[in-house]
């Protein structure tokens, strides 16, 4: 295979991100800090330590932020065995994969979190590899984690699409040099999206699958 299709998850192929904005929010009340649903859904897509720093500033007590993680990470793990996929996911990652796509998943997920996002995806034989948060040491939306997908599809980056649903997504995807697919199920605004680089949009993953022929991942 000579050209990689690769995906973020959360948002994109799963429909969790209004799980994390809830179970952010939580952790943040818990904590004491008063920060608003509005303010989380639009940090989702990064990093643990780059959302907590996005929501709270350089100025906040950075001891804290483990606690703060593992509060969200105890929180969302209570969902981890009915996280919905959505409709056709799992169909699109096979059907690219049939076509001659390397299927990479770029993810700020790992460890259990993303083998429960893969079992909600249930696409295993059509994916390639995945590039999780275990794998890098900088997340969306610097170029890493793209970059870290296509080194393990063996794709240079004039060779490959990237999909996902944030803006971290699209400025990951922009910096590395890849094409960009933004879907709207994620909660993101198109206009958003474009301004971020993405130059195609769809709006779930069911909705790329019907028009696969006249996209990117013809």
């Amino acid at each position: 295979m000579d050209r990689a299709a690769v995906f973020d998850v959360d948002g994109t192929l799963v429909d969790t991100n209004y799980l994390h904005v809830v179970t952010w929010w939580e952790a943040f009340r818990q904590a004491g800090h008063s920060v608003t649903m509005r303010a989380v859904a639009r940090s989702v897509g990064l990093g643990s330590t780059d959302l907590i720093a996005h929501l709270l500033g350089d100025d906040r007590d950075e001891d804290a932020d483990s606690a703060l993680s593992a509060a969200h990470s105890t929180l969302y793990g209570q969902y981890f065995d009915r996280l919905p996929a959505f409709a056709d996911a799992g169909r699109l990652l096979k059907r690219l994969h049939r076509d001659g796509w390397s299927v990479v998943l770029a993810t700020s997920a790992g460890g259990a979190e993303l083998g429960a996002l893969r079992r909600a995806i249930d696409a295993d034989d059509a994916i390639a590899a995945t590039a999780s948060a275990d794998d890098v040491s900088e997340g969306k939306p610097a170029p890493e984690p793209v970059e870290q997908a296509l080194e393990l599809a063996g794709v240079p980056a004039e060779r490959a699409v990237f999909v996902g649903d944030t803006v971290w997504d699209m400025q990951a995807g922009c910096r590395a040099g890849v094409r960009c697919v933004g879907l709207l199920c994620g909660g993101i605004p198109r206009e958003d999206l474009e301004k971020a680089g993405a130059d195609t949009f769809y709006d779930d993953p069911a909705h790329l699958l019907a028009s696969l022929k006249d996209s990117p991942l013809a």
